[in-house]
């Protein structure tokens, strides 16, 4: 039997939630450090950032006002863990002066604006790509917006669900449409949302859970954030850049067939 793209990926949620339950994704304790996290994770992998985030932490620094008062130099050194440091500590500045600017430094009042209308104007800010965007907007915002990383492009790829060229916007909208209908209220129980026992053995890429993993989300926004995690776990545990482990991992029979 032939099945559609959307139909394979409704799939791949399914398979990967059976087996690994929920992800826990964004680990922070407020939707200021989710922000922080996302623009310190650019370019660098999550252990830098959470160094980084430890050292702000420190520091009592994880507000607004904390980015906003402390000097550009000792943001810096602050954040030197996450690399790019000075080009960061910089955007970090940009962000909390737009916040203030459009929004009089209110975060409940910046996502209160309609999703896309915010996306632009994040996607305006300097250094903010979309999925720097797109993280903020659903992790942060809790808005149903599905973020595309290099994991899900890889494993899509390879399934050959999505050509080398595919855009960005090309592949969340794919993602959006196979997510949406189950996350749509009526299926919030059959998906499990909400708490999960967790089996023994590979956890995807699951964190401990936080305040803000923890945090009340509508239907389709919380099928998007344990995709995005479900996939990275792919991604890091089997489908890596240089080496493939398809025959351990739980999305090996979806894989085309090449004979």
């Amino acid at each position: 039997m032939t099945h559609s793209k959307t139909d394979q990926i409704r799939a791949y949620y399914h398979t990967l939630f059976s087996v690994w339950g929920c992800q826990h994704w964004w680990p922070a304790q407020s939707r200021f450090e989710v922000i922080l996290g996302a623009y310190l994770t650019q370019n660098t992998s999550w252990i830098n950032v959470e160094k980084a985030l430890a050292s702000l932490r420190a520091a009592r620094l994880v507000s607004v006002d904390g980015i906003r008062r402390t000097p550009l130099g000792r943001l810096e050194n602050l954040i030197r863990s996450s690399g790019y440091f000075r080009q960061k500590a910089q955007r970090l500045k940009t962000f909390v002066r737009f916040l203030d600017e459009r929004y009089g430094g209110s975060l409940a009042r910046m996502f209160e604006r309609p999703v896309m209308k915010l996306r632009e104007e994040l996607l305006a800010l300097n250094g903010v790509g979309p999925e720097t965007a797109d993280s903020i907007l659903l992790y942060a915002g809790n808005q149903p917006v599905f973020v595309v990383d290099a994991y899900t492009r890889r494993i899509l790829e390879r399934h050959e669900l999505i050509g080398p060229r595919a855009s960005y916007d090309e592949i969340r909208e794919l993602c959006e449409r196979a997510l949406t209908p189950i996350g749509s209220p009526e299926m919030g129980q059959q998906v499990g949302l909400g708490s999960y026992s967790r089996p023994v053995g590979p956890r995807g890429s699951s964190h401990s859970p936080s305040r803000m993993s923890q945090a009340s989300r509508a239907p389709r926004a919380q099928v998007y954030n344990e995709m995005h995690g479900l996939l990275v776990g792919v991604g890091k545990n089997y489908c890596l850049k240089s080496q493939l482990r398809c025959e351990e991992c739980p999305l090996q029979k979806y894989l085309p067939d090449k004979s």
